[in-house]
């Protein structure tokens, strides 16, 4: 039998999963490494990590696997979108990569409008110009290290570094280029008039593939280390949320899901590029070739409730100690004891600013009718409800572009909690099915593999061998929907009251 591996870089930790050509699971193997933050706003991770813990892993997976080496015959790699790794002519690091979260180029991005020009910027790459692409990333430091920059060589993604690492390839995909706001997002290949404009030459990019493409085999380097054997050829895989549709299936028209982890995407198929000219969601390459996605952005998603488990919810913590159970598991019990609306309490998910529908750096957190009556459970429910709200505003958006989707499914660690899985049923309006696929950027990508090592003829026909899991469907409550939209109507008005109090506080 045939075997691929799919590697999932993720913001927070690296998931290495060997599949069979029937998309079971073998063997998996995750591991974390650290995200820092010099300063507000600022985050950052150290490429050498990375490759550490993949390495890790990946030997892991190969030692305990009982599988041989060279029945492993293709691999595919997806990760954290926009992230900045910068080499020099030997291929060392430069300097820490500046991952997607950083909101510190808010100047840049206004500089990347006014040099290209705002509708013009659309045009070319489907989006304005965000503190999360990786253009604005380089721009800074062509002005704050402009060192760092004389001596760059090679502009790389964060899974495209783990590439080069295991093959010495520099080569990306056009999903996960589609977010360096570097490319022709319709036209599928670098944008030459954008990197005329910015002064960014071609040569420090990668080679660009259609994410089946097969871009090396590993190298004896890496085979040494490893495990694996250099007769493993590597696909050009995908950006984390382009992987996790595959994996989910979702590679046709009127398809969509929506993801709750650290951060929240409502992602829709489309088979042409539709472009929002607010630039309120993004339009990119998707995994499948010749076939676009559009997808909106809620910055910190599961993200803010791991950061109120990690700095308020330390009782929950320590229950999950004493009787060995999840903690958010915990903390979903006790938010299901607090009712639609949380007693008037209405959180703003803005910890690391936010995309879809505001485009704002600037903004940040709130905790809106905090009273003496609020407790913990509180706080929890207050921040899933205020996630669903910023997700639902996503959604509207593709409402408003006409782009139907029929068929909703949820992913990603928030899609655990029954609560949550509810709350966004009911307050979207529609059915939506929680498939339990395991680790779905993972096989993705692994889907992708098999395409490229030929053991599938294209995409569509590898998903529907590939993707199988049990689908529990959620309805929507008509009673809830209503009681839901009634806080949103607030909470949407919220980022108006606050707009310019954000811009003050980023002054001081």
């Amino acid at each position: 039998m045939k075997y691929i591996i799919g590697i999932d870089l993720g913001t927070s930790a690296v998931k290495v999963v060997l599949f069979n050509t029937e998309g079971d699971i073998i063997i998996k193997v995750s591991l974390e490494y650290e995200i820092f933050q010099p300063k507000n706003g600022w985050a950052e991770q150290l490429p050498s990590k990375w490759w550490e813990a993949t390495v890790d892993s990946i030997k892991e997976v190969v030692n305990n696997s009982n599988i041989n080496s060279l029945d492993i015959v293709g691999l595919g790699l997806s990760g954290q979108m926009h992230g900045l790794v910068m080499l020099d002519k030997d291929g060392k690091v430069l300097r820490p990569a500046i991952i997607w979260c950083d909101q510190r180029s808010s100047v840049e991005c206004e500089e990347i409008t006014n040099i290209v020009g705002s509708e013009r910027l659309i045009e070319l790459t489907a989006n304005p110009a965000l503190t999360g692409f990786t253009a604005s990333k380089i721009m800074w430091i062509k002005k704050h290290e402009p060192e760092i920059f004389s001596k760059c060589c090679h502009i790389l993604l964060p899974k495209d570094y783990i590439r080069y690492c295991l093959s010495g390839d520099f080569a990306t995909d056009v999903s996960d280029a589609s977010g360096m706001q570097l490319l022709d997002v319709p036209n599928r290949c670098w944008s030459d008039e954008i990197l005329q404009k910015l002064g960014i030459k071609k040569q420090l990019l990668a080679k660009l593939y259609e994410s089946p493409e097969i871009t090396g085999t590993i190298s004896v380097e890496a085979s040494q280390i490893t495990g694996l054997s250099t007769s493993t050829k590597i696909v050009a895989g995908a950006s984390d949320n382009a992987a996790a549709a595959v994996g989910l299936g979702v590679v046709k028209e009127k398809m969509a899901f929506t993801t709750i982890g650290t951060s929240g995407v409502v992602y829709a198929h489309t088979d042409r590029p539709i472009i929002d000219k607010k630039g309120r969601v993004h339009t990119f390459c998707c995994a499948v070739p010749n076939a676009w996605h559009v997808m909106g952005v809620t910055q910190a998603a599961g993200l803010s409730l791991q950061w109120l488990k990690n700095n308020i919810c330390i009782p929950e913590i320590k229950e999950s100690e004493e009787i060995k159970n999840d903690v958010y598991k915990i903390m979903d019990d006790k938010a299901k004891r607090i009712g639609i609306g949380s007693d008037k309490l209405i959180f703003l998910p803005y910890l690391m600013g936010e995309r879809t529908p505001h485009l704002d750096p600037d903004c940040r957190g709130v905790f809106f009718g905090l009273s003496a009556l609020h407790t913990r459970s509180h706080l929890i429910r207050s921040v899933m409800e205020g996630v669903a709200f910023s997700l639902y505003d996503c959604l509207l958006v593709l409402d408003e572009m006409n782009i139907e989707a029929d068929n909703m499914l949820l992913t990603g660690g928030g899609a655990k909690s029954t609560l949550w899985s509810q709350m966004l049923a009911d307050l979207f309006a529609q059915s939506i099915t929680n498939l339990s696929v395991s680790e779905t950027p993972a096989l993705g990508v692994a889907i992708l593999a098999a395409v490229g090592t030929n053991c599938y003829s294209n995409v569509e026909e590898a998903c529907s061998a590939m993707v199988r899991g049990n689908t529990n469907i959620m309805s929507p409550d008509k009673v809830n929907t209503s009681k839901y939209r009634k806080h949103h109507d607030l909470y949407k008005n919220l980022h108006k009251s606050l707009k310019e109090c954000y811009k003050l506080l980023g002054k001081i």
